[in-house]
């Protein structure tokens, strides 16, 4: 009994003092479940006297992932993973990249200089050719003979004898007329305005000195050096048309100065300047919305009023500057438009209207006439066509034309430095001949010439700069 007694005290000793280490906590699972945990730390195990972290479990897994992190985050921060940006591959595959475009870039500009030395040697040559052509000529006048007659075709070939003349450049036509008079090379063109960027280089030859008559209506003699009157500021000028009114009316007098820049496809505004000194100073004193859009360069003024092609169409109009509307309007029999027959320089140049002492004309073609030239005096009120003739001076192979006295001149080249005027056609017999009157575009890309009989000069428009050039004429012969 005694010893039955020691061993439940014993027991209920070790008990108490168990009791006083033990342990319960709880804490919920993954699962999201309570769960209990009991723990009697062992007497023999003293090196671990401290209870279980909070959290449990769950902490011990956010640890694990944090670890996890950690080491993804060494990774990409060494390196150790491709394509990652910022990294060294992404950086080498750059600095490659940027090592290409340099070298690419250097071979473009050695390529581009290379291409400027020859373009220099050739303009060197061109002068010497010009210069050893000048020393023969000299030596060895050549002789014009009468032009032969004009072929079935419609063009006209130099003669023989003139030597000087280059041949000139023509197109074949498409057979027969239409009312649309659309061609399917220029159908698909959507661009504002057309350079067709054909060039006749031509070789000035020496004018005859005749007996000049500063009053009548004789044929060209000569023309003089281009007078630059002002240069224009934007790419909307690199052509245009600038222009004085020989028989003006109220309420602008003959000293204004009328300018229209046609680059783009909607040119409307006309600009006017009190006179020349305003003129070459830039500063309008009047603009004029047109109702309709222009087309190209080859408006004109006479007796108050602006004649003008309108916009993709054959129609001439006639806009009254005093009443600032349209006063008349009248299609142009047959004559092709937008591109179907311009000058050699583009610039939709199909309609071409001028001004001389027999009134006001029209320089355009149809298919009729099969490309060559076709001139038309116009009644400047009604616009009605009183007379026509057909040249066979093929049109997109000259660079220009403009009428004096009832004649047609027409202008080799449109860069040519040193170029001539190289046809003429008199519409009072009926007849044209080759010439070879000197003539100069300075500025090496003359898109309008037109003669003013009031002041017996011809105004241009050559490459951003404007400017007039004096003409001499010889005495009339007797007939």
């Amino acid at each position: 009994m005694f010893l039955l007694l020691c061993v439940c005290l014993s027991a209920a000793l070790l008990d108490s003092d168990a009791q006083d280490r033990a342990s319960l906590w709880r804490a919920n699972d993954r699962s999201g479940r309570c769960q209990y945990t009991f723990t009697v730390p062992s007497p023999s195990e003293a090196s671990c006297p401290q209870p279980a972290p909070a959290g449990g479990p769950e902490m011990e897994g956010l640890k694990a992932r944090l670890s996890l992190l950690e080491v993804l985050v060494a990774r990409l921060t060494g390196g150790e993973t491709t394509g990652v940006p910022g990294g060294p591959a992404s950086q080498t595959g750059l600095q490659e990249a940027l090592a290409v475009a340099v070298g690419e870039r250097s071979l473009l500009q050695g390529e581009k200089e290379r291409l400027e030395r020859e373009v220099e040697a050739m303009q060197r040559r061109v002068e010497d050719i010009s210069r050893e052509t000048e020393r023969l000529r000299s030596r060895c006048p050549s002789q014009m003979l009468p032009p032969k007659p004009p072929l079935q075709d419609g063009s006209m070939r130099p003669s023989s004898g003139s030597s000087v003349l280059s041949h000139l450049v023509s197109r074949p036509v498409s057979q027969g007329d239409s009312g649309s008079l659309r061609d399917p090379s220029w159908e698909f063109s959507s661009q504002g305005f057309q350079e067709l960027k054909a060039e006749v280089t031509e070789v000035p030859a020496p004018s005859p000195e005749s007996s000049v008559d500063s009053t009548g209506c004789g044929e060209l003699v000569s023309v003089g050096e281009p007078v630059l009157h002002r240069r224009t500021d934007t790419i909307a000028g690199k052509y245009g048309v600038w222009m004085q009114d020989p028989e003006a009316s109220a309420p602008y007098g003959p000293e204004m100065v009328w300018r229209i820049d046609t680059v783009g496809s909607e040119v409307r505004q006309l600009f006017g300047y009190e006179d020349m000194q305003q003129f070459s100073r830039g500063f309008p004193s009047k603009v004029l919305l047109l109702p309709e859009p222009v087309e190209s360069t080859g408006a004109t003024l006479f007796r108050g009023s602006l004649y003008y092609q309108r916009r993709r169409s054959r129609t001439i109009l006639r806009y009254d500057l005093a009443s600032e509307s349209i006063a008349a309007r009248r299609d142009l029999p047959h004559a092709g438009f937008h591109g179907q027959f311009p000058y050699s320089w583009g610039g939709y140049t199909d309609v071409d209207l001028g001004v001389d002492e027999q009134g006001l004309w029209a320089v355009y073609s149809t298919n009729k006439a099969k490309g060559a030239i076709v001139l038309s005096l116009l009644d400047p009120h009604s616009l009605e066509v009183r007379r026509s003739w057909e040249t066979g001076i093929r049109k997109n192979s000259v660079a220009n034309a403009f009428m004096i006295c009832g004649r047609l001149y027409t202008v080799a080249s449109y860069t040519s430095p040193n170029t001539t005027v190289n046809h003429a056609y008199d519409t009072a017999s009926g007849q044209g001949k080759a010439v070879a009157v000197p003539f100069k575009n300075k500025y090496r890309y003359n898109s309008m010439i037109d003669y003013n009989p009031a002041q017996r000069k011809l105004f241009a428009w050559d490459n951003f700069h404007i400017v007039s050039y004096d003409v001499r004429l010889g005495r009339p012969q007797a007939n």
